[in-house]
């Protein structure tokens, strides 16, 4: 199963003799391991002492077996953790197959690795058990379900679609990352009840976040001039051209799928929708592409691909001119 739905449990149900916990999100990984401590030590400081590491590289089954075999006198229960486990797994898969049959009764043997492959046998004698913690990182859909549900479960704030999005967007996909950026901003918007964008643009990406939305926004409105000044203000400051770039690709590319989604079936609001335009700037987004028309909006996907080839080195333009052109494009202004 994967790590969510584990640590989304509300039973306490003892954990499976023998769990794997793998894949490459480490915060995942981190709070599966807690909760399977917590649920088979109990919480507190005498909690500790049933609990054993070795590292996979230097792990022998011998004595990994032998610590899982024995509880001592301080403690009626025991975890073996083995990290970074891949090795020890390939060295010893068939002795691992044979305990899995007759695991300890007293004891849970966790095995945090990278890889894992669901049709081993070893694989498929865990998933028997009840074992198998997928930490893969999340899809976009899921990501920005668990951060909704973060927010409400850690912070009883409320996250928007469109708030989670844009934190996605400024503060990475790592969980790690996002954890420590709700924390911030649930303390940031004290006893309001919500989350909202403007908060996540303030403290998450700064003035230069702000400055780049009301930069595309003022695109999408034909405000070329306000859209010029804010590429200037950026530039001023030293924000990396590709950087740039990057904002106004992740903006625009949305429309140029809407339009391709509304030829096919879809009306427009809809495709705007299904496309990822946040609910605030459907209308805006609507009225953008009535006024730029479908022909210049069809050009939009290798209008930005071309602009990309240019500032890696297509044109000897300066980087601000080409931005500015770009921009203008965009807006309607030039063909």
């Amino acid at each position: 199963m994967h790590a969510t739905q584990f640590l989304a449990r509300k039973t306490s149900d003892r954990p499976a003799a023998v769990m794997a916990v793998y894949g490459e999100e480490a915060h995942l990984k981190q709070q599966c391991i807690a909760r399977i401590a917590a649920l088979w030590l109990g919480e507190g400081p005498d909690a500790a002492v049933g609990l054993v590491r070795f590292t996979g590289k230097d792990a022998d089954l011998k004595a990994v077996k032998g610590e899982l075999q024995t509880v001592g006198m301080f403690s009626s229960s025991r975890l073996v953790i083995v990290d970074d486990a891949d090795d020890f797994i390939t060295k010893y898969r068939e002795g691992l197959e044979a305990y899995c049959l007759k695991p300890a009764s007293r004891s849970v043997l966790v095995l945090d690795c990278k890889s894992w492959k669901s049709n081993t046998r070893l694989a498929k004698k865990i998933i028997e058990l009840g074992g198998d913690l997928d930490c893969k990182e999340l899809a976009a859909g899921a990501l920005q379900k668990w951060l909704t549900d973060q927010a409400l479960a850690e912070h009883n704030k409320k996250l928007s679609r469109e708030s989670a999005s844009l934190l996605m967007e400024l503060a990475g996909t790592g969980l790690g990352q996002l954890t420590q950026e709700l924390a911030k901003l649930s303390s940031y918007v004290g006893d309001r009840g919500d989350i909202k964008p403007e908060d996540i643009r303030q403290l998450v990406g700064g003035w230069k976040a702000e400055e780049t939305w009301t930069m595309t926004r003022a695109v999408l409105d034909g405000a070329s001039g306000t859209a010029l000044a804010c590429l200037g203000k950026l530039l001023h400051s030293g924000e990396a051209p590709a950087k740039i770039l990057g904002g106004i690709t992740y903006v625009f590319k949305k429309y140029a799928v809407a339009t391709e989604a509304s030829r096919r079936t879809k009306p427009l609001r809809q495709a705007l929708q299904a496309a990822g335009v946040f609910p605030g700037e459907l209308d805006a987004g609507e009225r953008y592409l009535k006024r730029i028309g479908r022909p210049r909006a069809d050009r939009m996907l290798p209008r930005l691909a071309e602009a990309d080839r240019n500032l890696k080195g297509g044109s000897r333009l300066p980087d601000a001119l080409q931005l500015e052109q770009l921009l203008l494009w965009l807006a309607g202004r030039v063909d």
